[in-house]
């Protein structure tokens, strides 16, 4: 019988037989169910799964300390008892002789839609009743966003989560101009689940009733559907925003009675835009020579813009590079030029097409989540400087106006992520990784990060282990029973932080006396006791399968602050939209100045590194997973060209490498090289390719950090350089590379076949016997 659950890419039923998910049907009633659920059948007992706890052989002989050996190493078998004892005694020593500051809780992630068996929740929790960890600030996907916003408009969560809706949109919105495009494909997901996908059928509605869409990207399909496509030069987009503002200033179409009562600090951004003091007027044949764009297609739509009800969106992907906060902070000085902030249908958003959640109603009510106490270790890194704090310990950096220091990280304790999709530079990457004493990785299956792994730790999946999840875009909260029993040996999170907290000498504190199952009833009934509104039992809950929420209906961004600014300041200095910020010119940051800027990228077509590498890779989002979950499904594969992650490639491009669909080529510049399979498609801009993030990545060589990735992970190219020395969010979206037929024998795809793992146990070296845990903040050098 079809069991429902829920997924971050929608909820469905499933069919169940001998431990497996063989069948998935999506949810009746959802417009646009998205594909990537056909990756859950066979996930369940794939040959990647962990089956037992494992360590690796080096770490188990020769005792914690850094190793290059970490990724090509044979694992050892152990018991779940020994783990618990192994990993308790490393967690007691590095805390006892370095500090909690010695512990990087990374643990970023998309591990589990469930509000309880959440891994990062969970492993936080476990890490701050130890005394605390090095913790990490916002997200690969939003690092630049995260620190830009909320000084230039005071939030940056509300951007999307009290973004002006889809129905607003299609009721009072002319024109759509999209940074970035729309894309599609990445609708179809929401962290913690999502129930509908409401987005193909709002711009269908939005044509329907007359509105256009305008798109600035360097792929046709970023957009579905009829719009007007311009193919900038990737990278440029602030360029031709700021050829579309110069117009708006200088015709007498910027609304200054908005600037002078909504904003501050426009008169010092317009010296800029007109070139009163550098010289160079900011104008549409400016933008043009830098981007590639008509001057004059640049002008029109100036003027199409300020005389319609706009909308100026950007995409999250265009904060993805060098300088990666000047994209968002742009646009919304685009917008408020053309005075529309606050106005139904048009204004400012950002993320439309990056996610299932710009434009969906927020709930009027937080969901359930499980405590997870304060963090008594202040430190912390932008959560993109993964690498720069484990091989420059006790260095300074700049942050976001403040000059910190990289502590001396003896521990990694992962669980519930795969940096490996993430991070810059997997070079880098590893001989980082290589630093440490120890790695922690919880993990259902074999991903590179496992296998990087000294101490490995089996999970259940979401779907071995009774949970709820929702999120807080979507009307439902859904209960998510096990739909079959955990693989092999594996455990839920919760079991073996339960045990291990008890061997530490907190196991109350971390359990409170409750199984996973108490702990669900109790989450629910706390969280339901403060609702203003009848909710059923929990018992009544788990056997409905689902409670629909209130949601609230009908928002526009910004819509209360443009009625009445003095009784809706925003939370900046001024009370208003910086276009000039004060506090960020007073940190005299040379990538980074006090008003949006132009600067020239790093790895961009018109710098001198595209004479070596003359091809622009776009490192996006793939249409056929979630990041790098479940590539092992056959959405995922049936994807594949050769077995490699296919790479989209110009007929003109590929005509002049000699280049035919189905051919598999090495991608390389000077940092690393990977091979991937030609798709050739003339909906990508010339000199542009495309290789989506999230192919397990496969080392030629296990034991060469710069091995030749054989199936397709664009890191092993991208630049390890944050965004700025404001935010120093992930830039690594865009890279220069060249393309070229691989003519050697192929060789096979090991990407998800698990290591060597060996039995039986031999002797480890002797780890100290010591007694319950001592917190301590206090932290060693090398």
């Amino acid at each position: 019988m079809p069991r429902s659950s829920l997924a971050h890419w929608g909820l469905f039923s499933a069919e169940v037989a001998e431990g497996d998910i063989t069948a998935v049907t999506p949810a009746a009633g959802d417009a646009d169910p998205s594909p990537l659920l056909g990756n859950l059948p066979g996930s369940l007992r794939h040959r990647a799964r962990i089956t037992g706890p494992a360590v690796r052989a080096g770490w188990l002989r020769d005792g914690p300390g850094p190793s290059d050996r970490r990724g090509a190493d044979e694992f050892v078998a152990l018991t779940w008892p020994e783990l618990t004892e192994l990993l308790a005694d490393e967690l007691r020593r590095v805390i006892d002789d370095h500090g909690n500051e010695a512990i990087y809780g990374g643990s970023y992630g998309w591990a589990s839609a469930g509000r309880f068996h959440h891994a990062q929740s969970q492993v936080h929790r476990f890490l701050k009743l130890l005394g605390g960890y090095t913790s990490s600030r916002h997200s690969y996907s939003l690092g630049a966003t995260g620190v830009i916003m909320p000084r230039v408009v005071g939030t940056h969560d509300d951007l999307f989560k009290r973004s002006t809706s889809w129905d607003v949109i299609v009721e009072h919105t002319d024109l759509l101009v999209a940074f970035g495009g729309l894309a599609l494909k990445n609708t179809g997901i929401n962290h913690g689940g999502t129930s509908a996908h409401p987005a193909r059928d709002a711009l269908r509605r939005l044509r329907d009733r007359g509105g256009r869409i305008v798109s600035f990207s360097p792929l046709r399909d970023d957009v579905d559907g009829e719009c007007e496509w311009h193919a900038p030069v990737p990278g440029t987009d602030v360029a031709v925003m700021l050829g579309l503002a110069h117009v708006l200033a200088t015709e007498g179409l910027a609304d200054r009675r908005f600037l002078d009562e909504y904003c501050t600090g426009y008169d010092r951004f317009e010296r800029y835009l007109l070139g009163t003091d550098d010289g160079v007027p900011k104008t549409p044949a400016w933008a043009a020579e830098i981007s590639g764009l008509s001057a004059t297609d640049i002008t029109a739509l100036a003027r199409r813009m300020a005389a319609a009800r706009t909308l100026v969106t950007v995409s999250w992907s265009l904060q993805r590079i060098r300088h990666g906060e000047q994209a968002p902070w742009m646009g919304l000085t685009l917008a408020a030029m053309l005075g529309q902030i606050g106005l139904p249908g048009a204004g400012f958003g950002h993320g439309y097409g990056s996610m299932n959640e710009p434009g969906l109603p927020p709930l009027r009510h937080p969901l359930p989540v499980l405590p997870q106490g304060p963090n008594r270790v202040q430190t912390f890194i932008p959560v993109a400087a993964v690498s720069d704090m484990l091989l420059h310990p006790g260095e300074p950096f700049d942050y976001n106006g403040r000059r910190l220091t990289y502590p001396d990280i003896r521990l990694v304790y992962w669980a519930g992520g795969n940096p490996f999709h993430h991070h810059q530079n997997i070079g880098r990457l590893r001989r980082a990784l290589a630093r440490p004493d120890t790695i922690v990785v919880h993990d259902p299956y074999w991903t590179a990060m496992a296998k990087h792994a000294d101490i490995v730790v089996p999970s259940t999946t979401a779907y071995e282990r009774d949970d709820y999840s929702g999120s807080k875009n979507d009307p439902l909260l859904v209960a998510m029973p096990a739909l079959a029993e955990p693989h092999a040996q594996s455990r839920d999170d919760y079991t073996t932080f339960s045990e291990l907290a008890e061997r530490l000498g907190v196991g109350e504190q971390f359990t409170e006396g409750r199984t996973a199952r108490q702990w669900l009833r109790h989450l629910y009934e706390t969280w339901s006791a403060g609702l203003d509104f009848a909710v059923p039992t929990f018992d009544q809950f788990w056997a409905d399968g689902q409670l629909r929420l209130p949601t609230e209906s009908g928002l526009t961004l910004l819509a209360d602050y443009r009625a009445d600014p003095r009784a809706h300041p925003l939370h900046t200095p001024s009370g208003r939209i910086e276009i000039f910020s004060a506090d960020i010119d007073s940190f005299d940051y040379a990538d980074c100045v006090g008003h949006p800027a132009w600067f020239e990228p790093t790895e961009w077509l018109g710098g001198h590194r595209a004479r070596d590498y003359p091809l622009h890779l776009l490192a996006n989002q793939p249409t056929s997973r979630l990041h790098s979950q479940l590539d092992i499904g056959a959405v995922s594969q049936d994807s594949k060209v050769a077995g490699r992650e296919p790479i989209r490639i110009h007929p003109s491009d590929a005509a002049e490498r000699g280049l035919t669909d189905g051919d598999v080529v090495r991608v390389f510049n000077d940092r690393g090289a990977c091979l991937a399979g030609v798709v050739i498609d003339a909906r990508v801009r010339p000199r542009v390719v495309q290789l989506a993030t999230g192919a397990w990545y496969d080392p030629l060589d296990p034991g060469d950090p710069d091995s030749l990735c054989v199936h397709g992970n664009p890191n092993v190219l991208t630049d390890d350089v944050g965004t700025s020395s404001l935010a120093r969010g992930c830039s690594g979206a865009h890279v220069l590379v060249e393309v070229q037929r691989y003519e050697q024998p192929l060789p096979p795809v090991r990407a998800h076949e698990p290591p060597v793992v060996r039995q039986p146990r031999p002797s480890p070296a002797p780890l100290d016997s010591r007694g319950p845990i001592r917190s301590t903040n206090a932290s060693t050098t090398r």
